[in-house]
């Protein structure tokens, strides 16, 4: 009787007809997206499916460690006539040279030259690259982790008051840190690090700050180091940014709004500072915006930025799970027995 029913149906209805193609238009679509690897559509996935394809590609990396730390003290202060404070922090004793209106040409091709013809780890190996294609030159010894300040300043016989209009052909200072002990050459992947820093003059007044830093390999790469964008309530940014003074300042102005609460509580949320669940220490950098705001948990959640909606295309972890493991119990020792030291 039923298939009585169904013949008569198949023969007299043609939406069933129709139906039935679809349907197996689809399927068959779906197996043969699936087979050659593209994108399966949302209506024939899983809920597991949905939830890995959302996941962003892990980027490889290599940890290096790097001997070379360059800071600029005061760059409010710091201007072409006045000159310029850099505290150098080096795990090994080192030099730091500073070039004073280094050209930009030639400064590029000596780290072209860095990967293809030889390598710059000495100060004069850069020299012979740039053909000596800067006004000024100035030279420091750093012992190892001495955080020693060094004021470098053009001298007055240079009458050097800005450097043109953009685009501009040199740089105003390049600061090169090179390892000064030759077996320390040996020992560590990273040899040099070039920082080219802006300096403010009477043509361009913008703040002092480093524009770029190039990290130089032994191998023949070069890397440029890049800022990570934290969030806003990290503990690393608060207490760098904040003084204790503006901290009691603003603490009491909340006490006098009745806003403000305990001192561990403030501590725990400024510790639990991923920007999604808020209960989770952020881990993830997001390439290529660099926003470092999720947590482990949360990672696997988002295929855009949640703080600037740009697709991302990578990520890497900050730290391991493992590295993190010891560092949470670590600090719960130290919460336990805060007399000992671990």
């Amino acid at each position: 009787m039923a298939a009585v029913f169904l013949v008569t149906l198949y023969e007299y209805s043609p939406l069933f007809y129709i139906t039935v193609v679809f349907v197996c238009f689809l399927v068959t679509s779906g197996l043969v997206l699936a087979w050659s690897g593209l994108g399966v559509p949302v209506i024939l996935r899983n809920s597991e499916e949905t939830e890995s394809s959302a996941r962003v590609l892990k980027k490889q990396m290599r940890q290096v460690k790097n001997p070379f730390g360059l800071e600029i003290l005061h760059p409010a202060t710091a201007s072409l006539t006045k000159g310029i404070t850099l505290t150098p922090d080096c795990l090994e004793d080192c030099i730091v040279t500073c070039y004073w209106g280094c050209s930009v040409q030639k400064l590029h091709e000596a780290l072209q030259k860095h990967v293809y013809c030889f390598r710059i780890k000495t100060p004069q190996s850069l020299e012979d690259a740039l053909y000596s294609e800067y006004l000024y030159r100035q030279q420091y010894f750093i012992k190892k982790n001495d955080k020693e300040e060094k004021h470098c300043q053009l001298p007055e016989d240079a009458q050097v008051v800005d450097f043109g209009p953009v685009p501009r052909s040199r740089y105003p200072l390049v600061a090169l840190l090179t390892l000064a002990d030759e077996e320390d050459r040996e020992i560590y992947d990273i040899i040099s690090l070039v920082a080219v820093i802006h300096v403010p003059d009477e043509s361009y007044r913008l703040p002092c700050r480093i524009l770029y830093q190039y990290l130089l390999l032994a191998q023949g790469q070069y890397h440029e180091l890049k800022q990570l964008y934290m969030s806003a309530n990290s503990t690393a940014a608060s207490s760098s940014d904040t003084s204790p003074h503006e901290r009691s300042t603003d603490r009491s102005l909340l006490e006098k709004a009745g806003l403000a609460e305990d001192e561990p509580e403030l501590h725990e949320e400024n510790s639990k500072d991923c920007v999604v669940c808020q209960n989770g220490t952020v881990n993830w950098v997001l390439l290529p915006c660099r926003h470092t705001c999720l947590c482990d948990g949360c990672i696997k959640y988002f295929q855009q930025c949640p703080m600037c909606r740009q697709f991302v295309q990578e990520s890497f972890p900050l730290c391991s799970e493992t590295e993190q493991d010891e560092d949470e119990s670590t600090r719960i020792l130290q919460e336990v027995l805060p007399g000992r030291v671990f």
